[in-house]
């Protein structure tokens, strides 16, 4: 008797696991229309752009807009990803700034926003995560579908990013 209590238990707590993976969320974790490497999602710090799979993208201030190049190199790469795409103009969603492409450290096509390369960060684990906000001392920032660096800290719009 007492296994089929635990039996029903945990299926109830699998079906509401697959209901709240399945239900996504109206204030973050947004994730982009199927095919877009770009879109945008709403957080804390307002509308924020994030790739195909809704992970929050940054941009770097020791980069260069318009320079052509990234200036994350070595570490910096295992730590904030490129965003990259296989087309010279990515498809986007609710983007406005101006969409390009650089050749990336690693020779892939990475994706820019007025002429800044994008990039997630390692410890974000899930979208609507911002946890890279201002980190290494205030050079890495998440950005507005316009282009704009938002560079409110997480203990100014009320918290974590979510």
């Amino acid at each position: 008797m007492n296994s089929r209590l635990i039996l029903a238990a945990a299926g109830g707590s699998l079906a509401l696991l697959g209901l709240t993976a399945c239900g996504g969320s109206d204030s973050a974790g947004d994730v982009p229309a199927k095919g877009s490497v770009i879109g945008t999602s709403d957080t804390s710090f307002g509308t924020i752009v994030v790739d195909g799979k809704g992970m929050t993208a940054y941009v770097f201030d020791k980069d260069s807009p318009g320079s052509g190049k990234s200036a994350c190199t070595g570490e910096c790469v295992e730590e904030w990803p490129a965003i990259t795409t296989s087309s010279d103009q990515p498809e986007v969603d609710g983007v406005t700034g101006k969409v390009g492409t650089i050749t990336g450290t690693d020779g892939a096509k990475q994706v820019t926003l007025d002429g800044r390369p994008l990039y997630t960060f390692h410890d974000d684990e899930d979208p609507g995560d911002t946890e890279g906000q201002g980190a290494e001392g205030g050079i890495w920032w998440v950005v507005s579908p316009a282009g704009d660096k938002i560079t409110d800290s997480p203990d100014t719009t009320g918290g974590g990013g979510y």
